[in-house]
């Protein structure tokens, strides 16, 4: 297999992954601390914007505790960025938190089409990809071994049935809503998350 999907970037070295959410304090760093610390190890940088980022502050209260829950450890420190099309040029993937956030990158980046998928579509691609356990080459370089990986999800775009109601490729969004909606919203981060950690840990021989 090519790497089609990566056909105008260097096939080698780490993987970026860019999360992209609307103020850049909620969702999208919380996914982003939560791949950081469930790929450690595993040659992945992560990285987040806002499509209306609050653009310096820090993730919010409530999700920082959610992250330290999660992970063990306290997130590092966050301040919100505006999503620029620069950012989606340098990501070999883009994990929008929603379709909207989706649709946005599109417009500002057309291209990015190819490799622009919601944090929870690309999920359920990771856990159907893993079912099918197709044969990958024996690829030295760990960032071209996950981008094949990503590659044979970008595939399967299509072929696999879609989630039960649209709006299930969405994350709620919690800011300035209660605790309750915070852990609801990110009852929807963590299992999308584990699911596309786990497919790149087990890419690179690590899973």
């Amino acid at each position: 297999m090519s790497f089609d999907l990566f056909d105008k970037k260097i096939p080698e070295g780490p993987f970026k992954i860019l999360t992209v959410c609307t103020g850049n304090v909620c969702r999208s760093p919380l996914a982003e601390a939560l791949l950081r610390s469930e790929l450690a190890g595993v040659p992945v940088q992560v990285s987040s914007a806002g499509t209306r980022a609050l653009v310096d502050a820090p993730m919010t209260d409530q999700n920082i505790a959610i992250a330290q829950r999660q992970t063990g450890a306290q997130p590092q420190p966050h301040r919100a960025r505006q999503l620029r099309p620069e950012h989606l040029q340098e990501a070999d993937l883009v994990l929008a938190l929603s379709r909207s956030h989706r649709r946005e990158a599109v417009e500002m980046l057309p291209a990015v089409s190819r490799y622009v998928f919601t944090l929870r579509e690309f999920g359920r691609l990771a856990e159907a990809l893993r079912t099918e356990a197709p044969v990958m080459r024996s690829l030295e370089d760990g960032g071209a071994r996950i981008r094949e990986a990503v590659s044979f999800i970008a595939q399967m775009r299509g072929s696999v049935p879609p989630a039960a109601q649209a709006e299930d490729d969405d994350v709620i969004d919690p800011y300035k809503q209660s605790d309750e909606i915070y852990e609801q919203s990110a009852a929807q981060i963590v299992p999308a998350v584990s699911a596309i950690a786990g497919l790149m840990r087990s890419a690179v021989g690590n899973g």
